[in-house]
């Protein structure tokens, strides 16, 4: 994980207006958002895995899935996920959970963050500031 000091550290906008300004962009929520934080991600690449930035947000009132709910940006960051190669060796014949989940586990989720994106990830967060912060 490689943390990227923001302008954005701290500001607060309505969840509505985030995700009608980031989702053309090519950013996604998330899929491990919780009623009271979550993040949007940008996948930059899918070396070995995937390599993204990750923009984390807090619920500053109110649950993420209320209307009109305001939340407050945390400093981005760059992470990268590896994935294991073959079958997933947590599923166990019995297991509720693997009959209805279908993506393995990550080998490692805090893998290195390949150096020639670090640029990349830096230009994202710049063009987050000028369009969120003008």
């Amino acid at each position: 994980m490689i943390e990227i000091p923001s302008k954005l550290e701290g500001k607060s906008f309505k969840l509505y207006h985030l995700e009608t300004q980031l989702k053309p962009l090519g950013y996604a929520i998330g899929g491990g958002w919780d009623y009271d934080h979550g993040s949007f991600d940008y996948k930059i690449d899918d070396e070995v895995g995937y390599q993204f930035l990750r923009v984390p947000f807090t619920a500053a009132d109110g649950q993420l899935d209320s209307q009109n709910t305001t939340v407050t940006l945390a400093n981005p960051y760059l992470l990268s996920h590896k994935y294991q190669i073959g079958l997933d060796d947590n599923v166990h014949i019995g297991n509720v959970k693997a009959s209805f989940d279908q993506f393995q586990e990550p080998q490692d989720k805090d893998a290195d963050f390949p150096e020639k994106y670090i640029d990349t990830g830096r230009d994202l967060v710049k063009e987050l500031e000028d369009l969120l912060l003008d």
